[in-house]
């Protein structure tokens, strides 16, 4: 059926309402809005007549002495009729007279662009001095009626008099009043209070160069401040001042500092708002103390020119539900912690989620799989925010909600047809600092609200040598610019906060020495203690220190011999808990990807200790090696099955996730036709290289006997203390000279054979540790500095890339 011509257009073809500013006359009122107000005047008029006329004799009282009595009495009502009629009648003219219209809209823009001259904070105050005026007045003249007193505004003379004659029953009211809500107003006022501190200006110490290391984020933070300062310089280009910075990384990094260093750089107030400030016990008060934070935040923007808030802690705020913490949006969201190459970026939005689904279905089979149940549905987490029902929202609407005129003046304005002026510019910026972003409310990072996020992250080498140098000013040291930059070499992933508290460690130590000043044996010995943690006073019986030496020396052997990708920063035979020692390293540059190879080095290492036990120990080993076997393990199936450095190229996740989705459970020929056919491959691959990591340490024999020595005497040595053993050099604590010397090592090969021998008897060793010779004496050369990088240090032993493991007693 063919729709009439007359019927509304749909579609394209509809034409737009035109926009306020585009219309030249008023938009025509109904006929009912015209005259309900004018036939309600006049009807109760009409009424007071009637009760007039009832109470005098209508048959001796004339109709027109009626009337005028009404008018008498009730002229006012006839009053409001005639000027409820002169207001429709302008806005008739509105409707008709585009001149007319114009002209009176236009009063109010010549009314705002002349004062639009002072500041807004003076006609802020103007405006409401003007608005307390008007009252008073309309109040004198309501009072000198009522007291019938001229002229008008005695009535404001008379008016306390009133009330001390009527203060009995006014006292009655307001105890009736407020015995029943002072106690909730009270309680919530209270409740509401707290929580939010306000720095003004020059009241913090804190700068901008007193952050180290994190020069590109200041950059971006100073230019934020540069516009709050100056909003003309972007806003007259079409652009608008930046209102939210997200500040995102580990913790310690810095974040909080940078807020610090902007309350004491900016001329703006400073709110700072602490992280349970909106966690409430009653639904309610999170909100309120929402509405009074953005009532001081208005007011103290539109004093100073702008205003700053600092939310610490922001993922404390909470989320209203959507999705998170996802897989999904850490792989694909602005703070990835994924691998170098991010896969999803490379498929189209409709095809990354659906191999998030595909990975989702097959985790939830393998969960209903292991538990002996069908297929479970994924829950991510969801619930109210931090603060509590409602107070998450408040903040979302305060920081970029509807605004609108307000005011009683715009209010009048209005009721005349006029148009109200615009609300001020609240120069706000919020500043959110947290190391949990994936959790912060997805409605909060859109534009608009949170304009930049940056990353505060660890710092780069020069970045920590310069943290080192600002706190080493602070207190007396004779630490030299190379031992300065040898630390911020070995140092990779160290945060500022981290830094600062080995300076401090590092001073604590020189102290308990009787020392003033702090010497670089003293950092290093701070940075293994906040490292690696206190050593325990335990002392291993001889044989059981001799394997812990030699499981130790077989790591740092082959990781010197192999590794070029890893220096040896300590090696240790000191207990940590269930760790009888291991062998720490940092890569000597900058890395961003692993190459196979490297990665199969890194196998062999983790390999040394079950090949080095074996081998010296006839065969045997102890349950010492399980945390570098499980690591290795983990290494060699990342390697076959899901990064292509095996003999297949597919990955295994998806397909073990295929079939698994196929099926409700598990079934014994999915674990052999994976388990079984991968699993063979990941044991010939570790057998591999388990036999060349034996022909290695076979031909290194004497120099893990010897490295194996140096940790037996000396419990802990640095990487270039076990470079100096394996090449006969001078070290920073030690001569590795000796272990060069033919008869020295024949006598380290007898100890062994003694320990050897003890161990298979479990009896005492029956010999004593050899002593090298002193050789002549000679200055110990200084430490070589480590080649550069700044990459996190990591353990070997236990070593294992894919999880965080237990380690296991050595």
């Amino acid at each position: 059926m063919t729709q009439p011509s007359s019927s509304p257009r749909f579609g394209a073809d509809r034409p737009s309402r035109p926009k306020p500013s585009e219309r030249e006359t008023r938009p025509p009122s109904p006929l009912w809005d015209r005259l309900k107000f004018i036939l309600l005047f006049v009807l109760v008029w009409f009424a007071m007549v009637a009760i007039i006329w009832s109470q005098e004799e209508p048959w001796k009282t004339p109709a027109p002495e009626i009337f005028r009595l009404a008018a008498e009495g009730y002229g006012w009502l006839l009053l409001l009729a005639l000027v409820e009629g002169l207001r429709q009648f302008h806005y008739l003219l509105q409707e008709r007279s585009k001149g007319y219209y114009r002209a009176w809209t236009g009063l109010g823009d010549r009314y705002h662009r002349r004062v639009g001259r002072m500041s807004e904070w003076t006609r802020y105050r103007v405006g409401r001095a003007l608005k307390w005026v008007f009252f008073l007045f309309l109040l004198s003249n309501a009072l000198g009626l009522w007291f019938d007193v001229q002229p008008a505004w005695m009535g404001l003379v008379r008016l306390p008099a009133a009330l001390v004659a009527g203060l009995p029953f006014i006292l009655q009211l307001a105890f009736a009043f407020f015995f029943v809500i002072f106690q909730f107003v009270g309680l919530f006022w209270f409740l509401s209070r707290g929580g939010i501190d306000t720095i003004m200006p020059d009241e913090i110490e804190t700068r901008f160069s007193d952050v180290k290391g994190q020069d590109g984020v200041l950059d971006r933070v100073k230019e934020t401040m540069i516009f709050l300062d100056d909003p003309e310089s972007i806003e007259e280009k079409g652009g608008y001042v930046p209102g939210g910075i997200l500040l995102w990384g580990p913790p310690g990094t810095g974040k909080t500092l940078m807020a610090q260093a902007v309350a004491g750089e900016t001329a703006k107030p400073f709110i700072a708002v602490d992280p349970g400030a909106f966690i409430q016990m009653f639904m309610g008060v999170g909100i309120l103390k929402v509405k009074g934070l953005y009532r001081k935040l208005r007011r103290l923007a539109l004093r100073y020119g702008g205003a700053i808030v600092f939310f610490d802690e922001a993922d404390s705020l909470g989320n209203r539900g959507a999705n998170v913490a996802t897989g999904f949006e850490r792989a694909s969201g602005p703070w990835a912690q994924t691998g170098p190459c991010n896969g999803p970026a490379y498929l189209s939005n409709a095809s990354r989620q659906a191999v998030f689904e595909f990975q989702a279905i097959g985790i939830a089979n393998a969960i209903g799989a292991g538990s002996g149940a069908g297929t479970h549905p994924i829950m991510f987490g969801a619930g109210m925010g931090g603060g509590g029902m409602g107070t998450l929202q408040a903040i979302l609407s305060e920081m970029s909600g509807l605004t609108k005129p307000r005011g009683f003046v715009n209010r009048l304005r209005k009721l005349l047809g006029m148009k109200p002026s615009p609300p001020p510019k609240y120069r706000i910026l919020h500043i959110f600092a947290t190391n949990m972003p994936d959790t912060l409310d997805p409605a909060m990072l859109r534009p608009g609200r949170i304009d930049r996020l940056y990353k505060v992250g660890y710092p780069h080498k020069d970045g920590r040598r310069a943290t080192f140098e600002y706190y080493l000013a602070k207190v007396r040291h004779e630490l030299t610019e190379d031992e300065i930059d040898r630390l911020a070499t070995i140092t990779p992933y160290f945060s500022g906060a981290s830094i600062k508290d080995i300076v401090n460690e590092g001073l604590v130590i020189a102290i308990r020495d009787g020392r003033e000043v702090v010497a670089y044996s003293d950092v290093i010995h701070a940075k293994q203690l906040k490292q690696h943690g206190l050593p325990e006073d335990h002392e291993y019986i001889e044989r059981e220190r001799h394997s812990v030496a030699v499981h130790e020396a077989c790591h740092a052997v082959v990781t010197y011999r192999l590794r070029k990708h890893a220096v040896i920063d300590m090696a240790t035979i000191e207990r940590r808990g269930d760790v009888g020692g291991f062998v720490s390293w940092i890569p000597p540059e900058d890395r961003f990807v692993n190459w196979r190879t490297e990665h199969e080095q890194d196998l062999m290492s983790a390999l040394a200790s079950l090949a080095g036990e074996r081998m010296f120990f006839d065969g045997d080993n102890t349950t010492g090696v399980a945390g570098d076997m499980r690591a290795a393990t983990s290494m060699a199936t990342l390697m076959e099955g899901y990064w292509a450095m095996g003999d297949t190229i597919a990955s295994h996740s998806v397909t073990k996730g295929s079939l698994r989705n196929a099926q409700a459970i598990e079934t014994g020929d999915d674990r052999n036709m994976w388990d079984g056919e991968f699993g063979k491959r990941i044991e010939t691959r570790l057998r591999d290289l388990h036999d060349k990591t034996w022909d290695l340490l076979e031909e290194n024999r004497t120099e893990v006997l010897a490295v194996a020595h140096a940790l037996e005497t000396r419990k802990t040595i640095t990487g270039e203390d076990v470079a100096a053993v394996i090449e006969g050099t001078v070290g920073p604590t030690l001569d590795g000279r000796p272990y060069r010397d033919t008869g020295f090592r024949q006598m380290l090969e007898k100890y062994h054979v003694a320990v050897l021998r003890a161990h298979k008897e479990h009896s005492g060793v029956g010999a004593t540790i050899p002593v090298p010779v002193p050789p002549p004496p000679v200055e110990l050369a200084p430490a070589p500095p480590p080649p550069s990088g700044s990459v996190r240090p990591h353990v070997v032993e236990p070593h294992d890339p894919g999880e965080d493991l237990p380690r296991e007693p050595s």
